[in-house]
């Protein structure tokens, strides 16, 4: 049957649309809670400053992005991004996008993140280069180049380095310009969440990325180990705010298990969906971080 033209405007997205599915909103809370929690130790600690923190949460939102969208066209290049996925539509491979505005788009963001970054080198030293060089080289060789950490099954690994330690461990270094075990502790619940929010968009695409070779860590160990590590990352998050009690924060802290009744349904739905289910999965623990994190967050600024 014929499409009319305004049933085929409204099938495809609007340029804004397109956008906002390569941006994939539903991944931004591991950009920015790191950032959040980063910002309120250094507070508690008496060494928050709005403007690096500022600048810290564009940078790394930007970097999120930036990664998301290099993602879309290495996956791409590769033949990642099949028809047959599963998951929310990728725009270079749909042709909604293409491939060079996206390269063009990446480029600017990279290059915006990395000259908004000098004025935290400026205000706390070479360490702060260090960090943003070897973020901006991960978010390109997550996918890129010739050994594309995505596809080794180490991923998993980064991610819990890049948007835990040194996404939180970073942001309250620019602040208080020294950094401790505590904080790096800290770091592990917003690592975790990261690692989980990845485990779920590899487990829903096990079958379509070991056809094309691309052997994430889901991929390598199968759906049900990766299941249970999801589960004990979950654990690691909610201990945290514990352990931080017991280093002499505020109890309060502990505030951030009244969002567990949402971890524990997002376990039981875990184990049983699959497909296209698993995008529900997917997007309820990036909420379940945004709100363990901010009850965290606002819990351990309560003295």
């Amino acid at each position: 049957m014929r499409q009319t033209r305004g049933e085929q405007q409204r099938s495809e997205p609007t340029s804004l649309q397109a956008w906002m599915l390569a941006i994939r909103p539903k991944t931004l809370p591991a950009g920015a809670m790191p950032v959040v929690l980063g910002s309120v130790l250094a507070a508690v600690d008496g060494g928050f400053l709005p403007l690096p923190a500022l600048v810290a949460l564009i940078c790394a939102l930007g970097i999120q992005v930036a990664t998301n969208f290099i993602n879309e066209i290495y996956d791409f290049r590769k033949g990642a991004d099949t028809p047959e996925r599963l998951g929310p539509t990728r725009t270079v491979a749909a042709g909604i996008i293409s491939e060079k505005s996206m390269i063009r788009v990446s480029a600017f963001l990279v290059g915006t993140v990395f000259l908004l970054g000098l004025y935290l080198v400026f205000t706390s030293g070479w360490p702060i280069f260090l960090i943003g060089v070897l973020s901006l080289l991960f978010a390109w060789a997550y996918t890129g180049g010739p050994c594309p950490i995505a596809y080794s099954g180490l991923g998993d690994i980064f991610v819990f380095v890049f948007f835990g330690l040194v996404a939180v461990g970073g942001t309250y270094y620019v602040q208080a310009h020294s950094l401790s075990a505590t904080v790096l502790l800290a770091a592990v619940t917003p690592g975790a969440f990261s690692v989980n929010i990845l485990l779920v968009n590899n487990i829903r695409d096990i079958a379509t990325d070991r056809t094309v070779g691309k052997m994430t860590l889901p991929a390598r160990i199968g759906a049900r180990w990766a299941r249970r590590l999801y589960v004990v990352l979950m654990f690691l998050a909610f201990l945290v705010p514990a352990l931080l009690y017991m280093k002499g924060y505020s109890p309060w802290g502990m505030l951030s298990l009244l969002s567990a009744p949402l971890a524990i349904s997002m376990i039981r739905q875990l184990y049983a969906s699959e497909g296209r289910e698993l995008n529900n999965v997917l997007a309820g623990t990036g909420k379940l971080m945004t709100l363990h994190g901010l009850l965290f967050s606002v819990g351990l600024l309560i003295q």
